[in-house]
C-alpha cells in the first residue's frame, strides 16, 4: 500500500509543514499541520474550451476538498489508534490513508500541469524535457498518442503518468488504479486524471476527447521543471 503512503505521509508531513497560499511545483498546503485544499493559479473557466469552468469547480471544490478533509481524518484517527497501541485499528486505516492521501497528492499536482492558453497551456516542452520525450517515445505526438492509449486502457478510475526514474533518469508512462500515488522508485512529472468526474460532465461516455482536448492546456513549463 505504498508503505502507508510513506508511513502515512509521515503522519500529515510531520504535522508542522508550512503552510502556502497557493500551490509550487509540488506543492502541497497546510494548516497546522492539516493538509489543506490548494489555491488554483486561474479561474475555472480559465481552461475553457478544453474543460469547462463547471468541471474545474466540481473537480477542485468538492471532490478534491473531499480527499483533503477525509484524508486529515483518517490521520488523526491513525494517531489516536498510535496513542492507545491499537495495532488492528491502524492497519485497518491503511486504505483510507493510501486512498485520500494519494487522491490530495495527485490532483495537487494535476492542477500545476493545467495553464490557459494563455499563460502558455499547450505550449509544446523545450530543453532537456523535449529531447528525453523524443528519445525516448520518438516524438512529441507519439507520447501523446501512447499516454492517450494508456488512458483508455485505464479499467475503471485511475491515472496516466510521466514518470522519471530516480536512479537512472529514464522517462516512462505508468498507469496507477484509482488514487494509488507515484512513490518509490519514479518521480511523478505529469499526471493525466482519468476518472470520469474529470470529464463526464462535459465529454459524457466520449472520453477520448477528453484525453485529446486536455493536451491544448498542459502546462509544459511545470512539467520541465519537475524533469529538472
Amino acid at each position: 500500500m505504498a508503505s502507508i503512503l510513506a508511513n502515512s505521509t509521515r503522519v500529515a508531513f510531520r504535522a508542522g509543514a508550512s503552510a502556502s497560499s497557493k500551490a509550487g511545483v509540488a506543492g502541497l498546503t497546510f494548516t497546522r499541520g492539516k493538509a489543506t485544499l490548494p489555491d488554483l493559479s486561474y479561474d475555472y473557466g480559465a481552461l475553457e474550451p478544453s474543460i469547462s469552468g463547471k468541471i474545474m469547480e466540481l473537480h477542485h471544490k468538492n471532490h478534491h476538498n473531499t480527499y483533503v478533509n477525509s484524508y486529515n481524518t483518517a490521520v488523526e484517527q491513525l494517531q489516536e489508534a498510535q496513542h492507545k497501541g491499537d495495532i488492528a485499528a491502524q492497519i485497518a486505516l491503511k486504505p483510507a490513508i493510501n486512498f485520500h492521501g494519494g487522491g490530495h497528492l495527485n490532483h495537487t499536482l494535476f492542477w500545476e500541469n493545467l495553464a490557459p492558453k494563455s499563460a502558455g497551456g499547450g505550449e509544446p516542452p523545450s530543453g532537456a524535457l523535449a529531447q528525453a520525450i523524443d528519445s525516448t517515445f520518438g516524438s512529441l505526438k507519439d507520447f501523446q498518442s501512447k499516454v492517450n492509449t494508456a488512458l483508455a486502457g485505464i479499467q475503471g478510475s485511475g491515472w496516466a503518468w510521466l514518470v522519471k526514474d530516480k536512479q537512472t533518469g529514464q522517462i516512462s508512462i505508468r498507469t496507477y488504479a484509482n488514487q494509488d500515488p507515484v512513490v518509490g522508485q519514479f518521480e511523478p512529472l505529469l499526471g493525466i486524471d482519468a476518472w470520469e468526474h474529470a470529464y463526464y460532465l462535459q465529454y459524457q461516455n466520449r472520453k477520448a476527447e477528453y484525453f485529446q482536448a486536455i493536451w491544448d492546456v498542459i502546462n509544459w513549463k511545470t512539467v520541465e521543471k519537475r524533469f529538472q
